[in-house]
């Protein structure tokens, strides 16, 4: 049954946050993306399918970003209702090419503003499994934005968020209603000029900083490898239990170790975690509904107890509540920033120079979310990857490590998303040294 729910929303901006995201993906030509696949060992009900691409064209996905007519203009939201691009069936393929098409799914453009800004493909096995996959674009939506969406279309429950359609205004009245709105927030702006100052005077590194050396076929795209690991969640639960933790202090254990082992660690040693909260509501249409939280682990010892990693955490939890993120009070200033500082300001926010480890852990999840077709996918895969990204931007950043958790029928799943500036970064070396990371922890893990 479909139902339908409209919700109040009398502001279609955009937030600050998914302009700026917006603003840098435009700035640097990377498109971060969700992606979410789905593999079905049984006959996958065709129809029903169907009905659930369709309905996926509500609530957060169904949605693009129109651009302020004013350079310093807030863009808004604008509804493009039903699928943005059609159900694409692919030719039938071997199990074993079912990581090399969920990859290739991945680097498809989705754009937020022309479109498409989401997809959803069908691979066929020849072993009679049925592989699926949708892609979205990370300014429209976040993981837990995307699997709230999930269930919405799975159980026909139509979410409206009284978007209006594409170019209702014009550009005169837009204009009009856009330079009023920035005259109404010139406080905040200014409050935010001073605050930019003063962050800029506490900064130890001049303005400018070093050149670079080019890197070696840098315009080349490339793709960072993943892997998907399902682990027995009672064998989980009972090693946690055994070594002083809970499921969150071992996710981000086993994420400090892996951290460690691709040498993503500071000059004292330890490894910085970066977790992002969900702080997502009903009928919240920001497209990122997130803070993020910086933890510092010493990785000795994280293989033989957690108390250690469990009590950073609780603490640096502890302080994100009470100590307002500095670096979020200069969101007023984005309309106003130019690329080249959209771009700059990207690596001070997520601290790509200090090489973080970015730890999310989404816990059990709705079980509708592996019922896209009205039965139980055998497995359900979550990634967060960046589609479209060259050599030269990963190799500058430096490298990545992304480690996403979540629990579903009955498996811990964690997808590892790696890259080292200069190294082989193959499928393989990221399973073997995730299969030898998780085996420190008395662990083992089925990998795709």
């Amino acid at each position: 049954m479909t139902t339908a729910r409209v919700a109040a929303q009398p502001d279609n901006r955009i937030s600050l946050t998914d302009q700026i995201l917006f603003l840098g993906q435009r700035a640097t030509g990377a498109e971060g993306v969700v992606q979410v696949g789905w593999v079905y060992e049984h006959p996958v009900d065709d129809d029903a399918l169907k009905r659930f691409h369709q309905h996926l064209g509500s609530g957060l996905l169904g949605r693009r970003v129109e651009r302020s007519p004013l350079p310093f203009g807030r863009h808004r939201w604008v509804k493009v209702e039903g699928p943005q691009a059609p159900l694409d069936i692919a030719p039938t393929r071997p199990r074993a090419d079912l990581s090399d098409w969920l990859d290739e799914r991945a680097q498809r453009p989705v754009d937020p503003e022309w479109g498409p800004a989401w997809h959803l493909g069908v691979l066929p096995m020849s072993d009679g499994a049925t592989g699926v996959c949708l892609v979205a674009s990370h300014v429209l939506i976040d993981g837990v934005g995307v699997l709230q969406t999930i269930v919405d279309a799975a159980k026909g429950d139509m979410r409206d968020f009284g978007y209006p359609p594409p170019r209702s205004r014009t550009k005169a009245r837009g204009a009009l209603i856009d330079a009023r709105e920035t005259v109404q927030a010139v406080p905040g702006i200014a409050k935010a000029l001073v605050g930019a100052g003063k962050m800029a005077l506490a900064q130890k590194k001049p303005a400018g900083g070093a050149r670079t050396a080019p890197v070696p076929d840098g315009d080349r795209l490339v793709t960072a490898p993943v892997i998907t690991m399902f682990i027995d969640a009672e064998q989980w639960d009972a090693r946690a239990n055994a070594l002083g933790g809970n499921t969150h202090s071992l996710v981000a254990g086993f994420a400090t170790r892996l951290g460690e082992r691709m040498g993503r660690k500071g000059p004292d040693g330890s490894v910085m975690l970066n977790i992002p909260m969900s702080t997502r509501g009903e009928d919240d249409d920001r497209g990122n509904a997130v803070v993020l939280t910086d933890v510092y682990v010493n990785p000795a010892g994280v293989t033989e107890d957690l108390t250690t990693v469990r009590g950073e955490i609780g603490k640096a939890l502890k302080s994100r509540r009470e100590t307002p993120d500095e670096t979020l009070e200069l969101l007023p200033l984005t309309p106003f920033i130019p690329k080249i500082a959209v771009r700059r300001g990207s690596n001070m926010v997520f601290a790509f120079s200090d090489m973080p480890v970015s730890c999310s852990n989404l816990g059990d999840l709705d079980p509708a979310v592996g019922r896209i077709d009205g039965t139980d996918a055998e497995f359900f895969i979550l990634r967060g990857v960046d589609g479209r990204v060259t050599k030269e931007f990963l190799e500058r950043r430096p490298g990545l490590l992304t480690v996403v958790s979540v629990r579903h029928g009955g498996k811990v799943q964690f997808n590892i998303v790696a890259y080292r500036p200069g190294g082989e970064n193959t499928k393989a070396e990221v399973s073997d040294l995730a299969a030898d990371t998780l085996a420190e922890f008395g662990l083992s893990a089925e990998i795709v």
